[in-house]
């Protein structure tokens, strides 16, 4: 910035910008590259998480407040971000669910999303699978109807929409902008950002407010009829070529407001908007509108989203279920991994569990133990990332909407792995057990599949926690990787925690595979009485060598079930306390 010669500590990215969106009134916000378009309507809609805002909002004449603008708008982002693995009808009942008012009953809101989705012309696609953008679902430009619609089943009276046309062709353009008309005509304020428009495209609109690079205005007031009040205003201008038959209004106004017309014409726009009479009918309009109407009163909601705790959860979880439902390819090729990997671990390992006459025979069952936990265990938390990473944009986008708050979103996400690592743990654990041929009792059967599903809800959790904690996928992998390693080194088996060094032994106790190991061990061996060929019992060779004690399995149950308690919470703190999105 200072090469540049900018000699202020702030680089000021809107200067004194005014004007009024009033109900009714389709307003395009246009500019070249960098006029500052975007950060002037996250400045609006209170979407800015960085710099400093200086000035006054006002809704209807009174100071404008963000807990309350929430529930009266709309932010229809640029990228269309929505869960990839929820229908087009459930995306819209989740969010009506949570942005319409309480009062509001579920019928009530059904009636409205069917509504809706004929307004925005999706009705015949209810039952679509959104999917992920480029790869399969939704078409870009359904997509684009869908964030629009996803923003009218709360009702809002104000809607801001970031380049609604961008990234589509003239056709899918034109009937994203016939669902913004019917949005306008029905009594809503709606501005829109809009990029190098059509000629029919940029005449859909009522109102211009045009930006220069620099984040000035231009030009804020009516198109007219086929752009005649705009054309009126610039052709005006000293110098400034006339418009040709048939030429597009948006292209031809770009082109005489650019920096080298200025240069060449030796005038600038914003100094010249700033004298006209244009401007003086905008501040008088802007003065009339900023006075609240007599006899109203300020818009007030008792808490800052629309839905209790309780209900917010409930949402979530609803929308994690139908998600996890819809994706067989996270949750049935997770349950075809772990069966193979049981086949494959029973048939190497087979019927190892009942052989104790030597004491390599038990460093080979323990050996099975090791593998497996760590096999699933780190397959559970690789996998787990990427599903965790794609919600959470879903998440930076809905909770900047009001929908919900960080703990009800988390609670959500970590509730409903548990009923899937369940049944996970019971594919693996009746195949292996039966195969490798542990003592069928209750007893040890039970303390079996306790400690394996904690232990692949655990490394499932902190595959989930590393994600809240890093910016992206690929840097939670690289730490988790990191874990990975030193749980496995101080994991009990290659070397056990009576040779680790006194100075490192404090870590044995802070690995969760390490108690997995000791619980897994100790149930299963820890209390036979049978000698080996050199004549010491089974448990006390566990007792000596590995320093198991039987005993201690409650204490080793406590402890495994905190691990997972403990990641599933930092999961729901990080997603509370960081941001990763900059605006």
């Amino acid at each position: 910035m200072r090469t540049q010669g900018v000699t202020e500590n702030r680089l000021e990215l809107l200067k004194h910008l005014s004007g009024a969106f009033r109900p009714g009134v389709l307003t395009a916000l246009m500019g070249v590259s960098g006029a500052g378009k975007t950060t002037l309507m996250d400045v609006l809609a209170g979407r800015k998480t960085g710099g400093y805002i200086d000035g006054s909002i006002t809704i209807s004449g009174y100071p404008k407040k963000q807990e309350t603008f929430a529930h009266i708008s709309g932010y229809c982002e640029q990228n269309d971000i929505h869960s990839p693995q929820v229908t087009v009808y459930e995306s819209l009942v989740f969010s009506s669910w949570l942005r319409l008012s309480p009062e509001v009953d579920s019928g009530a809101r059904k009636t409205f999303v069917e509504k809706v989705m004929e307004l925005v012309e999706l009705s015949p696609l209810r039952g679509a699978v959104v999917g992920l953008p480029g790869r399969n679902g939704l078409s870009t430009e359904l997509r684009k109807r869908l964030t629009i619609a996803v923003e009218l089943v709360a009702n809002p009276s104000i809607i801001f929409m970031d380049e609604p046309t961008s990234g589509l062709d003239a056709r899918a353009a034109a009937i994203v902008m016939r669902t913004v008309r019917n949005t306008v005509d029905s009594g809503r304020t709606v501005v829109c950002t809009i990029h190098q428009p059509s000629i029919d495209i940029f005449e859909a609109f009522d109102e211009l407010f045009l930006m220069k690079r620099g984040g000035e205005e231009m030009y804020v007031g009516p198109l007219g009829s086929h752009s005649c009040d705009l054309i009126s205003y610039f052709e005006g201008v000293e110098g400034v070529d006339k418009i040709k038959d048939g030429y597009n209004p948006a292209t031809w106004m770009l082109e005489m407001t650019s920096k080298a017309r200025e240069e060449t014409l030796n005038v600038d726009f914003a100094e010249l908007y700033r004298k006209s009479e244009l401007y003086g009918r905008n501040k008088a309009l802007i003065k009339e509108l900023s006075t609240p109407p007599p006899n109203s009163t300020d818009l007030h909601f008792s808490r800052q989203s629309s839905q209790s705790f309780f209900t917010q959860f409930r949402a979530c979880l609803w929308k994690q279920y139908w998600s996890y439902w819809s994706n067989p390819p996270y949750n049935a090729v997770r349950y075809l991994f772990t069966v193979v990997v049981a086949l494959l671990f029973g048939t190497i390992f087979w019927d190892l569990g009942t052989k104790r006459s030597k004491q390599q025979d038990l460093f080979n069952s323990m050996g099975s133990m090791y593998v497996a936990v760590l096999f699933l265990g780190v397959n559970n938390a690789s996998s787990v990332q990427p599903v965790v990473a794609i919600e959470r944009t879903v998440f930076y986008r809905e909770r900047a909407a009001g929908m919900y708050s960080a703990l009800p979103y988390a609670f959500g996400q970590v509730i409903i792995e548990i009923p899937y690592v369940f049944v996970q743990t019971i594919l693996y654990g009746v195949i292996v057990y039966s195969m490798i041929g542990f003592e069928w009792t209750v007893a040890k059967f039970f303390w079996y599949l306790f400690l394996m599903y904690f232990t692949l809800l655990y490394f499932t959790f902190y595959g989930m926690m590393v994600v809240g904690v890093t910016p992206n996928q690929q840097i939670a992998a690289i730490v988790a990787s990191a874990f990975y390693g030193l749980w496995n080194l101080f994991s009990g088996f290659l070397f056990s925690q009576m040779r680790i060094p006194i100075c490192w032994r404090w870590y044995y106790w802070l690995s969760p595979v390490a108690w997995t190991l000791y619980g897994l061990v100790a149930s299963q061996y820890a209390d036979i009485t049978d000698t080996f060929d050199t004549g010491e019992q089974v448990k006390d060779f566990v007792r000596s060598y590995f320093g198991f004690n039987h005993d201690f399995l409650p204490v080793v149950a406590v402890v495994i079930v905190c691990f997972a308690v403990v990641f599933g919470l930092l999961f729901a703190l990080a997603i509370r306390q960081f941001n990763f999105q900059r605006r």
